[in-house]
């Protein structure tokens, strides 16, 4: 199921956290968390953890996140469909980066095996 704008960011990540546990085979024997602090329309805190295999989200506070990106939503869901390359983004300042710049690019990676 790809992902719609249309959606609010809570059912966003709902489905975000079930394709990725629905096909964990990218996710495998990852144990690191993402934070993602989210402005504009629908501005919010989440993190996206990788544990045991398996992927949860939160609403938490990001400041313990191994890697915090931080963005409009905007770009976060062009980010979600492919259309946003994160060193582009970086670069350009839309994607700041918290952390291990290797670990967003990784997070790219991974996305980029499921259609959102």
């Amino acid at each position: 199921m790809v992902i719609e704008h249309e959606k609010d960011l809570q059912q966003t990540w709902e489905e975000i956290e079930r394709q990725l546990n629905d096909n964990s085979a990218p996710i495998q024997g990852l144990d690191v968390s993402y934070g993602f602090n989210l402005s504009g329309d629908e501005a919010g805190n989440y993190v996206l953890v990788f544990a045991d295999n398996k992927a949860s989200v939160t609403t938490k506070e990001t400041e313990e996140a191994d890697c915090t990106l931080t963005m409009k939503v905007e770009d976060f869901y062009k980010l979600l469909a492919g259309k946003l390359n994160t060193t582009t983004a970086f670069m350009m300042g839309k994607l700041k980066v918290k952390g291990s710049l290797g670990l967003a690019l990784k997070l790219e990676n991974i996305l980029t095996q499921y259609r959102f």
